[in-house]
């Protein structure tokens, strides 16, 4: 597989500095140590999985992991063949994870909003000889259909059996039950690959960020162990997909590594979310801090549901804000302790959850295992306060399928990664976020973050929601232009929204032409797209960022 891989100079510098890094075997299969130890150990009739009223033992999602693997065995699936799951965070999704990963397949969860053009390229730049999707995602498939290049079955979750066969595809029920039990699991080396994520990124066409197959237990033995500390009586939920690095990791990896379970949802809803809390008992929760303001909203929460389950709340994906952080500490008594990973990276390598010691508005510290910095465009180190790149450096990296020019530009000199973040750091190691580097305007040799303005206009009483981006202007290069959604029944003007920002921010942050619009674009997991917004403004690509007056 090294010729889809860039060439090895390019890879990033890799640092193992737990304990728990030296004890892998040399050669392993990931379904083996996540599922067959912990059956093998006795723990077979602990919950792993809860869905809805359903409840998966580790007994039956190993039995059924097998069954399935041995299905795709038949099929002419082998290692290292890339298989693209296509679902929402349902059981089966989890099933057919580790069934791939049993034949030492590369798993490749993609997104459920991908387009039928953005499947097809998938499935043609990965070569995936597979494609298990459930029959509610089915649509875009078959539009694809006569695109897919390498594929040789689509596998349907759910749907009705017979209408599914009549057009060519297998019904996963089936396969399931045609499976045997028995199938020897296939080793892999540690810098194998094991898992294929496609990040659709700021521009063109998904990229694929390549896993190695050790990075399925690194994640799980850095920051589960010493960020969440999870142990066999948590239960993890949220609403991340597992096409992400944070839904993978949170729903595939880290609860399995500590006999734990994990609790899914198919779609995020504020009440939903309340109900599966109380429902299956729920002690970690990790959500975009979007999902966690939306919830903020939900009336006499705690009169409805019982929420005495939680221990831990994360957030990540986008900035928290140190408002959400209060009343959420405020209504329910706990915490939000925010943190920043990339798909790229696996998982967060920087949260306020490791000391237990948040400071509201920035998103932490290291996660252990991990070094970060913030450096100059000279590649330097910044003093405290100054705003530069955000780089890290730890167990894993950032490694582009079939990308060597985007690779490139993701690794400094040093080997370390760009998170693609501005941010800058306190004197006590803590980080604070400025702005995604395709987000940061430019405007009369000032670098803005829009967040710091959305925060602002946020707190205006007749708001309900805002995005704020850079577009073209010929005198400062670049202005503050917000997009606002009002609340049901309030109004507000232009003028009166700029108005309420002056005197909260400094004057070159002030927006200067504000939008009401009905809504915004998101991603399921509540992340906010300005991708979206400045595509449909003309010329609006931030410019190149040189050094700049903070």
């Amino acid at each position: 597989m090294a010729e889809y891989l860039p060439p090895r100079e390019l890879w990033p510098k890799r640092v193992y500095t737990l304990p728990e890094f030296a004890t892998y075997a040399e050669k392993f299969n990931p379904t083996e140590e996540l599922l067959g130890k912990a059956v093998a150990a006795g723990r077979g009739d602990r919950t792993a999985v809860l869905f809805e009223d359903q409840r998966l033992t580790y007994n039956q999602l190993l039995t059924q992991a097998n069954k399935l693997a041995s299905a795709l065995r038949d099929l002419g699936v082998s290692a290292g063949d890339r298989v693209i799951l296509r679902t929402p965070n349902i059981p089966p999704a989890l099933v057919a994870n580790f069934a791939i990963l049993k034949l030492g397949a590369v798993c490749t969860p993609t997104s459920p909003l991908f387009s039928r053009a953005e499947i097809a390229h998938v499935a043609n730049d990965s070569e995936a000889v597979a494609i298990i999707v459930s029959a509610a995602l089915l649509g875009e498939v078959e539009a694809a259909r006569d695109s897919l290049q390498t594929v040789k079955h689509i596998i349907v979750i759910g749907g009705d059996a017979a209408e599914v066969k009549a057009k060519g595809f297998l019904a996963y029920g089936e396969l399931l039950q045609s499976g045997t039990t028995e199938v020897d699991p296939v080793l892999r080396k540690r810098e194998d690959v094991g898992l294929l994520l496609y990040t659709s990124g700021t521009t063109g066409r998904p990229k694929g960020t390549v896993h190695f197959v050790e990075e399925l237990l690194i994640v799980p033995d850095g920051f589960g162990k010493y960020g969440w500390q999870v142990t066999e009586n948590d239960v993890i939920g949220g609403s991340a997909p597992l096409a992400f690095g944070a839904g993978y990791s949170s729903y595939a990896t880290i609860p399995f590594r500590f006999g734990a379970a994990a609790s899914l949802i198919a779609r995020f809803e504020p009440e939903k979310m309340f109900d599966t809390i109380q429902k299956h008992r729920i002690s970690i929760l990790t959500l975009a801090p979007t999902a966690y303001r939306k919830m903020l909203q939900v009336p006499d929460v705690g009169k409805r549901f019982d929420l005495s389950s939680l221990r831990v709340c994360t957030g990540g994906g986008e900035s928290l804000t140190a408002p959400t952080y209060h009343a959420w500490k405020e209504k329910f008594g706990l915490e939000i302790f925010e943190g920043l990973g990339t798909t790229e990276m696996m998982y967060v390598f920087a949260s306020n959850v490791v000391s237990r010691k948040a400071k509201p508005g920035s998103f932490g510290q290291a996660v252990p295992g991990y070094e970060l910095k913030v450096i100059d465009e000279e590649n330097k180190e910044a003093k405290p306060g100054a705003i530069g790149h955000f780089v890290a450096i730890g167990p894993t990296g950032t490694v582009y399928w079939r990308d060597p020019d985007k690779q490139r530009h993701a690794i400094t000199p040093e080997g370390w990664n760009r998170a693609g973040d501005f941010v800058h750091a306190d004197e006590d190691g803590y980080f604070w976020f400025v702005s995604r580097q395709d987000d940061i305007i430019k405007s009369s040799g000032y670098r803005i973050g829009p967040e710091e303005i959305e925060v602002t206009l946020a707190t205006h009483p007749a708001v309900a929601d805002v995005a704020v981006i850079g577009v073209p202007d010929e005198v400062r290069g670049q202005i503050a232009k917000a997009f606002v959604v009002l609340r049901p029944g309030e109004s507000a003007s232009q003028d009166e929204l700029i108005a309420f920002c002056k005197g909260k921010i400094a004057t070159y942050k002030l927006p200067r032409e504000v939008v009401i619009v009905d809504e915004l674009p998101r991603t399921p997991t509540g992340k906010l797209l300005r991708r979206v917004l400045r595509q449909k403004e003309p010329a609006t690509q931030p410019p190149a960022v040189g050094t700049a007056t903070t």
